[in-house]
């Protein structure tokens, strides 16, 4: 069973108990996602294409840690006593899917 899910401006396929990286969200280590962008849900024996999306489907995540990514911008002219050094962190939010769900399902009681 996967899912394919529209998260900002990209698109990711999520699995059962796999980690995606997301855009940063302000949610609790350990707190729960609920993705409701679904654009395409395979159960194995059935596909549904949304058109745009998916009536009703929805991921459920866990929020299992926040990377970071530093990005570092040089600018340099030779000979010309010209250096520029600026940098950026993007902050990140990694998750694990727990359940992917269709239409009227419930997630299954913990």
């Amino acid at each position: 069973m996967y899912a394919i899910i529209e998260d900002g401006s990209r698109q990711y396929r999520v699995e059962p108990n796999s980690p995606v990286t997301l855009d940063y969200r302000d949610v609790a280590m350990g707190g729960t996602l609920e993705l409701s962008k679904v654009l395409l849900l395979n159960t194995g024996s059935e596909t549904v294409v949304g058109r745009p999306l998916v009536e009703g489907a929805r991921v459920i995540a866990a929020v299992i840690d926040f990377p970071t990514k530093k990005t570092v911008i040089q600018k340099f002219r030779r000979r010309k006593n010209y250096r520029r050094l600026k940098g950026h962190t993007q902050q990140y939010t990694q998750v694990t899917v727990k359940h992917i769900l269709k239409a009227g399902e419930q997630p299954p009681a913990a």
